[in-house]
């Protein structure tokens, strides 16, 4: 087994100051954005969502960011799914993007409701019509005997549609998140990270304070 304790990275790529900060965190966001994406890193657009139930039970997976604005942070879902019922339930999440290569982390708090069905048939059909089919396919979060089942639904909606456009799934379509609270996170030698949280304020503005690591 390996030892745990030992695995240790120190975090000397920069540091992060409050000059060095945008006053608006959708510009801050759109900064770190572009310079993950210019790094290469993995999927710099996966984000983990996590929703909380009425059972109170937090449940937490990988989405990823198709858009986003002055308004919120948009992803595309099954509405019937597990992530949707607690959406439902509680409209309350958090986003996290994980940009370990360049030792950055951003933290997202807020509410989350769907997006106009106009904005999820945009984007539907700017997708690939492999992507399109498995919207129709997937149950998503239900249980299913064998992945054979899968690829032999996915051969049925295929021939199925084989003739024009996929239609529209009424089930399936986009969530926006709206931030309350953004936190953007550098790591620093000898675990003296960077912190700053921006907190909206009820006037539209931005609130930015430096948090203790």
């Amino acid at each position: 087994m390996a030892n745990l304790f030992s695995m240790r990275n120190e975090y000397m790529k920069s540091g992060l100051r409050r000059a060095d900060l945008e006053d608006n965190p959708i510009k801050q966001f759109e900064l770190w954005f572009n310079q993950a994406i210019d790094a290469k890193l993995i999927e710099p657009n996966g984000m983990t969502l996590a929703t909380v139930g009425v059972n109170m039970l937090p449940s937490i997976r990988v989405v990823l960011l198709k858009s986003y604005d002055e308004d919120g942070f948009v992803f595309f879902s099954n509405y019937n799914s597990k992530k949707a019922l607690q959406i439902e339930q509680n409209p309350l999440c958090a986003l996290h993007f994980a940009w370990l290569g360049l030792e950055r982390q951003v933290k997202i708090e807020g509410s989350i409701e769907k997006i106009s069905k106009t904005a999820s048939l945009k984007y539907f059909f700017s997708r690939p019509k492999g992507s399109q089919i498995g919207a129709w396919v997937s149950h998503q979060s239900e249980i299913i005997s064998s992945r054979s089942l899968l690829e032999a639904k996915f051969e049925e909606i295929k021939a199925k549609f084989s003739k024009g456009e996929i239609p529209f799934p009424e089930f399936w379509g986009g969530y926006i998140v709206k931030p309350k609270n953004i936190e953007f996170w550098q790591g620093g030698k000898d675990r003296l990270h960077d912190r700053f949280e921006y907190v909206l304020m009820e006037d539209g503005s931005w609130d930015i304070k430096r948090l203790a690591p």
